[in-house]
């Protein structure tokens, strides 16, 4: 697969944390740009609106999946190791990724 190279672009809105792949698609991790964000999106194939998932609760370690509508019918093991990639690129910047 692909070894994204970390961005960190900010804007009033959200910080880029990182990305990576699944061979498919390409995710990109945001956060909002303050000091312990209490949540993390994530967006596909650079497109900002095209949201894959929401994980909520990262400040109290609850932490939750909210998933986007076209995501939802995916696999459970995919959504799995998408919010557990997802989770690491939000504490570590861009990872290495195979999926398979």
């Amino acid at each position: 697969m692909t070894d994204k190279h970390q961005t960190r672009r900010s804007s009033a809105a959200s910080i880029e944390r990182g990305g990576f792949t699944d061979g498919r698609n390409t995710f990109t991790v945001r956060t909002s740009p303050l000091p312990a964000p209490d949540s993390f999106q994530v967006s596909a194939n650079n497109n900002a609106a095209d949201l894959v998932l929401i994980v909520s609760g990262l400040s109290t370690g609850d932490r939750h999946a909210t998933w986007g509508p076209e995501w939802r019918p995916f696999a459970p093991e995919w959504k799995a190791w998408v919010e557990d990639t997802a989770f690491t690129v939000f504490r570590n910047g861009s990872v290495r990724s195979c999926n398979g």
